[in-house]
């Protein structure tokens, strides 16, 4: 017993230790980044210069389910835990596939490095492996996943991200997803991206959870992902379009989808756990649905976009005065055109009141005139009468007597 607890707590301790800098991927993995790209669209949207202000995840520590994450990848040193993996043992701080180092990036970026968006820098990462990595494509198994979320809760993980999710219920999956949520693990989880009109938009898992926050992407104008899954199993929307994020390796690249978009959102929720600790992991997915930005309704969008800053501030204004982040608003209307447009609807609105009172008396006078028997006519025809055709006797106008 005690051998077998020394080794439990030496692995608990190199799970939670920095990872070391490994080498960089081989050749069958995926290829570095590049060096710049494009300024972040989603750091904008996100308002994420006036969040350090506030809150910047200190001590808050976010397990990433994915393809682990590279420890070596210069933008993310010092930031990535050793983790664990929950497919063949070991630690997970390497990802040949790159999926994991993707994530982590928009979680514990840097403001001011190249093109990074990430929203808790001084947060840290806690990758767990769920999938094989491999760069020709794997899937998440719910086994793996149901042991997955148990490591990251069993390592001190104050978020879960989940990057893929898996299409099939299962119980072990349940019961670690509330389990977790009870010991107060706030669960964020990818709403899928098999929203395409071919691919069925099946049921994700562990998004469709009570108490999950299943997140969908929207896009550089506030629009639906065409790929982002639809239902009441997501909750939020985030950036999932073109987002600029470490690769694994080295350099920077853009990628898009449901599991970058829940890598911001499980950021907010570390900023609000560092702002407000004592809050419960339901209390947490309650306040970042309350205070997310307005967005067209619909089974797509959930809540509305994230805002890490409304919920760090528990700003809950009213959505209809607040503009969706990121798009302009209208400009107001010409004042003299404006003032042109009311008087001429003013006039025409006084010509047909004119009208209708017209017509309405004019019926009035109608339906009485029809009570007293009346009707419109015209004068009578006169008589014409036939002339003889030889002139008559004289009319004797006097008449004598005799």
């Amino acid at each position: 017993m005690r051998k077998a607890a020394f080794v439990a707590v030496a692995a608990l301790a190199g799970a939670l230790t920095p990872g070391a800098a490994v080498a960089a991927p081989g050749v069958n993995c995926a290829p570095p980044g590049e060096s710049e790209v494009a300024a972040s669209w989603a750091r904008s949207v996100l308002r994420a210069d006036a969040l350090g202000t506030v809150a910047d995840g200190s001590g808050v520590r976010v397990a990433v389910l994915s393809t682990g994450a590279d420890a070596g990848q210069p933008l993310l040193r010092q930031r990535v835990l050793n983790g664990v993996d929950a497919v063949d043992g070991g630690f997970a701080n390497d990802d040949c596939t790159g999926t994991g180092t993707q994530v982590a990036g928009v979680i514990v970026g840097r403001p001011g490095d190249a093109g990074m968006a990430g929203l808790a820098p001084n947060s840290r990462v806690l990758p767990i492996r769920v999938q094989l990595d491999d760069p020709l494509g794997s899937e998440a198994d719910p086994d793996a996943l149901a042991r997955g979320i148990n490591q990251a809760a069993g390592n001190g993980a104050d978020v879960v991200v989940v990057v893929s999710p898996v299409y099939r219920d299962d119980t072990d999956l349940a019961n670690a997803v509330e389990a977790a949520i009870d010991q107060g693990v706030v669960v964020v989880a990818a709403a899928g991206d098999q929203g395409g009109a071919d691919e069925g938009n099946p049921t994700p898992y562990p998004a469709a959870y009570r108490d999950v926050i299943g997140v969908g992407a929207i896009d550089q104008n506030g629009r639906i992902w065409p790929d982002s899954q639809r239902g009441d199993f997501v909750d939020l929307v985030a950036p999932g379009v073109a987002v600029p994020t470490p690769q694994t390796g080295r350099g920077l690249v853009e990628v898009s989808g449901t599991g970058v978009a829940a890598g911001f959102v499980g950021a907010a929720a570390a900023l609000v756990h560092d702002r407000r600790p004592n809050l419960s992991a339901r209390e947490v997915g309650r306040l970042l649905t309350g205070t997310a930005g307005p967005a067209p309704a619909g089974p797509a969008f959930g809540a509305g976009v994230v805002d890490p800053y409304a919920a760090i501030t528990s700003q809950l204004v009213p959505a209809e005065r607040r503009a969706l982040p990121g798009v302009e608003a209208v400009p107001p209307p010409d004042t003299a055109a404006e003032g042109r447009r009311r008087a001429y609807a003013l006039s025409g609105a006084g010509v047909a009141g004119v009208l209708v009172v017209m017509v309405i008396v004019m019926a009035a006078a109608m339906r009485r005139s029809r009570r007293q028997r009346w009707r419109p006519g015209t004068a009578s025809v006169l008589p014409v009468r036939e002339e003889p055709l030889e002139p008559g006797p004289p009319v004797m106008l006097l008449d004598e007597r005799r």
